[in-house]
């Protein structure tokens, strides 16, 4: 007899990342193929959804070919947010889609910020939230001001994941902690906002939890028939995958990005955080970066060194040798100070340092970002944890990770898998197929971890001055950052 497995799924930012699995967290199977992404100037960004389309399919039929599924219960399905991706009537994207690191949109956003003061914030979204470059608003505002032949035929703007969904589908939704910014307290579409944009709000999906059943596999596909749950965005995916979502617990999501995030019900009104409304019991006070593992992929492509090899030069180095103070702003900066026109920056460089010394200081200046994240995040949410879950491709290297536990001063404890998101969007398969209960239930079941690091107390008193270093360096660049983007056009 087949058993009873799930299929978690993550169109994350650089591939689609699948798990086939047992009800019981036991993996079957893995699946992971990357895609290109397109920059150009004017800070764009693009994909071709279409390539994550297909990466579904190939999941899928990989699956299939190496497994009897005739149990399999349901599949979840996370994505990266804020991307957008302008769909027609016929379900076909009319457009690249626009990146969640794509800054074209910073002065319409900017636009659209000025007309909305700090009381409508606290009451639409009970923080500060600003209108950025990444907002679904400003995408809107921007296709609809610069490509109009593009929005006049649009049906749907949709996140990587129910633009997928409607592929596998042809159901057309949403759910309502994905749409970011373009919801209120209660969960709904937020009139006022999106009137800010004439012909917004009919080009949304309709809004649904999680666990809810989108539709089923059409024909033709593979696993036809199997129900698909509408699924959540992948810090929300990554946050049930490293088994956050208690009162007081804590995550950290290491991939392109770093995602911090605090389960609180009390709220702070705090500049730089996201704190989502209430969620089935749970509140989030989240804060995304810009640049995480992003870092230092660039420097690995820089240096011509695999990222496993700047690990260990990084871990050459003896204790407390000076290496230099890195901003990972290499795409602008996102939380907590959303700014699209920050650059990265080397501070301190001498004709002593070499590859090692880089490496170290692009580990600990994404680790000094992280820090930010946290005290930001400790600020709205009211509280601390003492012990923090993580998870993401980029918590494989033992040599970053101490780093981080060194930088944050806390114990993280990771998770037994680097497809975090994937393994929470398997999780919200379970509780949308009926399999486990309640979310608890799920998280227990499939959720195990396999390594606790404990901050070394040497080293905070170096931490500490280089943390007060990193927002210094950050203040005092950031009018030359501007000058120069101008200058350089």
């Amino acid at each position: 007899m087949a058993e009873d497995t799930l299929i978690g799924i993550d169109v994350g930012t650089t591939a689609v990342k699948a798990l086939l699995m047992t009800v019981d967290g036991r993996q079957l199977d893995r699946f992971s193929d990357s895609y290109p992404t397109a920059r150009g100037n004017n800070g764009v960004v693009e994909q071709d959804p279409e390539d994550w389309f297909v990466r579904v399919l190939a999941a899928l039929e990989r699956f299939g070919r190496g497994h009897d599924l005739s149990g399999l219960r349901g599949i979840g399905i996370c994505s990266q947010v804020n991307t957008h991706v302008f769909v027609g009537g016929d379900g076909a994207a009319l457009a690249p889609a626009i990146v969640w690191q794509d800054g074209r949109c910073a002065t319409v956003a900017a636009e659209l910020d000025a007309q909305v003061d700090h009381a409508k914030r606290i009451a639409w979204w009970g923080a500060p939230l600003p209108i950025d470059a990444s907002h679904g608003l400003a995408r809107m505002a921007w296709m609809r001001r610069h490509r109009p032949e593009v929005w006049d035929k649009t049906r749907w703007v949709m996140a990587p994941k129910d633009y997928c969904i409607l592929r596998l589908t042809g159901e057309a939704v949403a759910d309502p902690i994905a749409s970011v910014g373009l919801v209120d307290l209660k969960l709904d579409y937020l009139t006022p906002l999106l009137d800010l944009v004439p012909g917004g709000a009919e080009r949304l999906a309709p809004l649904h939890g999680f666990e809810h059943v989108a539709g089923i596999v059409s024909a033709g596909l593979p696993c036809a028939g199997t129900p698909v749950m509408v699924g959540a965005m992948d810090a929300w995916g990554g946050m049930f995958g490293v088994g956050v979502h208690r009162p007081g617990s804590a995550m950290y999501l290491s991939g392109t990005s770093e995602i911090a995030g605090i389960v609180s019900p009390r709220r702070v009104p705090t500049p730089g955080v996201i704190a989502f409304p209430d969620y089935q019991g749970i509140t989030l006070h989240a804060a995304p970066s810009q640049s995480g593992g992003a870092s230092l992929a660039w420097l690995s492509g820089l240096l011509g060194k695999a990222p496993h090899e700047l690990s260990a030069l990084a871990g050459s180095l003896g204790a407390g040798e000076r290496v230099p103070l890195f901003l990972p702003h290499l795409q602008g900066e996102r939380a907590p100070v959303w700014d699209a026109h920050a650059r990265g920056l080397f501070l301190g460089i001498d004709a002593g340092m070499g590859p090692a010394h880089f490496a170290r200081g692009v580990m600990e200046g994404v680790a000094y970002s992280a820090r930010w994240l946290m005290e930001t995040l400790e600020q709205s949410a009211d509280c601390r944890a003492e012990v923090i879950s993580c998870g993401g491709g980029g918590f494989q290297s033992q040599v970053w990770n101490q780093i981080r536990a060194d930088v944050l001063g806390r114990s993280l404890r990771r998770v037994a898998t680097s497809d975090a998101a994937a393994l929470g969007a398997a999780a919200i398969a379970a509780i949308g197929s009926r399999v486990h209960a309640s979310l608890g239930e799920a998280v227990a079941a499939i959720v195990h971890y396999d390594r606790e690091y404990l901050p070394d107390p040497a080293a905070a008193a170096r931490h500490a001055f280089g943390f007060a270093l990193y927002k210094e360096a950050y203040q005092a660049t950031r009018d030359l950052s501007r000058r120069h983007g101008a200058f350089v056009g």
